[in-house]
């Protein structure tokens, strides 16, 4: 009978340590996301003259919250010829990658945002943006 007291003790405290770890991890998450929400309400776009772009790579990155992109930008006689994201820590904001080539066939950041994906896509355009203003 002791035995199985003792037992059934240590399940309950490992159950309620779990319960505690896991109510931690929602509360940081839920905060990142609307630190998130307050950078990218923050964030302002810029419109790029591609012509003005001296030829070569450039990389720029942008984190808002809990996503975060990295993209290397190859522009040649004023046109975006690639873009890649070199890091993209998205959440379930993978869908957003969609608006690499949105921005290479317009030739332009400024494009609609990937429904469903309207943060990462935000945060890939601006990643974007900076690396064409770093050159």
């Amino acid at each position: 009978m002791l035995k199985t007291r003792k037992r059934l003790l240590i399940a309950v405290s490992v159950i309620a340590f779990m319960l505690l770890a896991l109510a931690i991890v929602f509360v940081n998450f839920i905060s990142l996301a609307k630190k998130g929400e307050e950078i990218l309400s923050n964030t302002t776009f810029s419109d790029i003259t591609l012509s003005a772009i001296a030829d070569g790579s450039y990389t720029g990155e942008f984190g808002a919250g809990p996503v975060y992109v990295k993209a290397q930008v190859t522009v040649k006689n004023g046109v975006m010829t690639e873009i890649m994201l070199l890091e993209h820590d998205n959440g379930k904001g993978s869908a957003a990658e969609g608006i690499v080539d949105k921005m290479l066939q317009s030739q332009t950041t400024n494009v609609d945002l990937v429904s469903g994906a309207t943060y990462s896509s935000k945060v890939i355009r601006k990643a974007v943006e900076n690396a064409l203003l770093r050159q």
